[in-house]
């Protein structure tokens, strides 16, 4: 969806209303200059006398009158960015997904895991309340505990991520993740640079030198910069103090926290939404097509275009038949031929005629291949 014209519409608007703001603001400026400058009448009796010369003043000064140029142009301004909105997007967007009967309760469990996940805990206490899901709070606590981690992070304070890795060790392990060095080495260097060579050589050996056997280049780096104690930023390993080490770690936690929580390390109600957000305008074509045409697109079990998203939206591998051009399904799934091409269930059924002991010919090489020697791939 094009939203250029609506940026540029939007910054016309805000463009017009600091305009007003600023053209309102010298006129009650300049009016108060001029009615101070006026002489000191309070010795007066008559009220009525001085009410009436202040309004002769600001009729004078005509302070409505100089601002209704920027104000009529802020108006209009304003009347037209609705009308844009109204028109470059469809208010109904019912039709373009199907009927599916949502469970409620599930429902309301991802909205609050999403609540929590983003560290909107009392956002998400209040909605469980209101919605009387007390069952969902089982992520709370995991994520509070994340999130305390990250805030300590955030201050300069490694000691929680450190204990949360130890704890954890051989679950990152198994997942391939240096993270507990990585953190190590980090509190290397602010004990170097804030404590001294002597603590943070203390350090190393206590902390480091069970990281060597498999990470000695790293631990070897590490121990070359005890050479620049006290003028490491002019030291050959001066990117060690870089901030986006901070940052870096910051998000590998994040990823190896929700790993070892079984959970993905993006909220999945905001992939969802996004990812629907970017098929919508195909799916709005299609129904618009599809109504012209008198024909009932929710029962499809294949959509007749594709819907393109980003790859950031592509989490499993799908195969088309390079015979039928159908993408495989559990009824149509993908098989393996014996001389090595991949074929889908009902086209290798087409090709042998239906006869599971009669061989047929690869589409795509001389070989012979007998139905009974397919095996089915799992992606």
């Amino acid at each position: 969806m094009e939203l250029n014209t609506i940026k540029d519409a939007f910054d016309r608007v805000t463009k017009k209303q600091k305009l007003s703001s600023s053209k309102s603001q010298e006129e009650i400026e300049e009016a108060l200059l001029k009615l101070q400058s006026i002489p000191d009448t309070t010795f007066q009796a008559n009220h009525k006398l001085i009410l009436t010369e202040l309004k002769t003043k600001l009729n004078e000064i005509a302070p409505l009158g100089q601002l209704e140029g920027t104000q009529k142009e802020l108006n209009v301004a304003l009347s037209k960015y609705p009308k844009l909105l109204e028109k470059s997007f469809n208010p109904d967007i019912s039709k373009a997904y199907r009927n599916v009967d949502f469970d409620a309760h599930t429902v309301n469990q991802i909205i609050a895991n999403h609540f929590y996940r983003e560290g909107l805990f009392d956002l998400g206490d209040c909605f469980i309340n209101e919605a009387k899901e007390t069952e969902a709070t089982a992520m709370r606590t995991p994520f509070l505990e994340m999130y305390q981690i990250l805030d300590a992070m955030r201050a300069r304070n490694l000691e929680p991520a450190l204990n949360w890795a130890a704890t954890n060790r051989d679950k990152l392990e198994q997942n391939g993740s240096d993270l507990e060095l990585r953190l190590h080495r980090l509190q290397f260097v602010e004990m170097l640079q804030m404590r001294g060579r002597d603590e943070a050589l203390n350090y190393a050996r206590t902390f480091l030198a069970p990281f060597a056997s498999n990470h000695m280049t790293e631990v070897q780096k590490l121990m070359a910069c005890l050479l620049w104690a006290g003028r490491l930023d002019s030291s050959p390993y001066s990117e060690l103090l870089s901030p986006s080490h901070w940052d870096k770690l910051a998000e590998e936690l994040t990823r190896q926290f929700c790993n070892i929580l079984g959970q993905s390390c993006e909220s999945p109600l905001s992939v969802t939404i996004a990812a629907g957000v970017q098929g919508l305008p195909t799916l709005l074509k299609l129904m618009n097509v599809m109504t012209g045409k008198k024909q009932e697109w929710q029962s499809m079990k294949q959509l007749p275009v594709p819907v393109d998203l980003d790859r950031e939206f592509q989490f499993h591998s799908i195969f088309v038949c390079p015979v039928s051009r159908e993408q495989a399904s559990e009824e149509n799934p993908p098989m393996l031929l014996s001389c090595g091409h991949v074929l889908c269930k009902q086209s290798i059924t087409k090709l042998s005629k239906n006869n599971s002991t009669r061989p047929f010919k690869c589409p795509y090489c001389p070989s012979e291949v007998e139905v009974a020697q397919c095996r089915q791939l799992y992606f």
